[in-house]
């Protein structure tokens, strides 16, 4: 098994490949080429698939962390913070292909199993913090249900990437992010926390 610390970083660049062609069907030669190696090494590595994609997704997960640590050093507020992790948060997942979580439920447990770990253990402990960190700091309401608006904000993600409720080519997804989030974050938000929500989303 390959020393992960050492390869975390680099596996980062195998995410497009998975993403265009499949967890199953990514060629080896594209992969290997994207971590800038060879494809015996590559084997040597990662005897199976199933151990590069574990590997990649969780070096995948360690990127969003690092980047949700920059952007909380960018922003001080809670709002700018909620607003900046829902950013974030669309980025990664317009760039994910629709049947591919699918594929990995299916084709890699132990990989889905951390996903869920992950969302469990990480993001929806991050959101509802940001949720307190926010009520303590009267910009959000202290009235809200934490838990309920933690599970709410990450099924509005869900919505909005579903391309069945809104179509890309018919729908301006900038807009259909302010109209979800804007009003809904608003109505979380003191008279305060409504301000600095308004002037983050007046930039979209």
């Amino acid at each position: 098994m390959p020393d992960f610390t050492l390869t975390a970083a680099s596996l980062e660049a195998a995410m497009p490949i998975f993403y265009a062609h499949g967890l199953h069907a990514a060629p080896d030669a594209a992969l290997a080429k994207a971590l800038h190696t060879t494809e015996p090494e590559l084997t040597a590595q990662f005897p199976s698939r199933e151990l590069l994609v574990h590997h990649t997704i969780l070096a995948d997960m360690e990127r969003q962390k690092r980047e949700h640590v920059e952007l909380y050093a960018q922003y001080p507020t809670a709002v700018e913070r909620l607003y900046g992790l829902l950013q974030l948060g669309l980025r990664d997942l317009t760039a994910v292909p629709g049947q591919f979580y699918g594929d990995l439920q299916a084709g890699f447990p132990q990989t889905w199993d951390a996903v869920m770990d992950h969302l469990n253990s990480y993001s929806a402990p991050q959101l509802q913090q940001l949720l307190n960190d926010g009520i303590r700091s009267k910009l959000f309401r202290s009235d809200i249900n934490i838990q309920l608006v933690t599970k709410i904000l990450i099924e509005q993600l869900n919505l909005l990437l579903n391309p069945q409720v809104f179509p890309p080519d018919r729908y301006n997804m900038r807009e259909v992010f302010r109209s979800i989030f804007l009003y809904y974050i608003r109505g979380i938000c003191t008279d305060e926390g409504a301000r600095i929500a308004a002037e983050h989303f007046a930039r979209l």
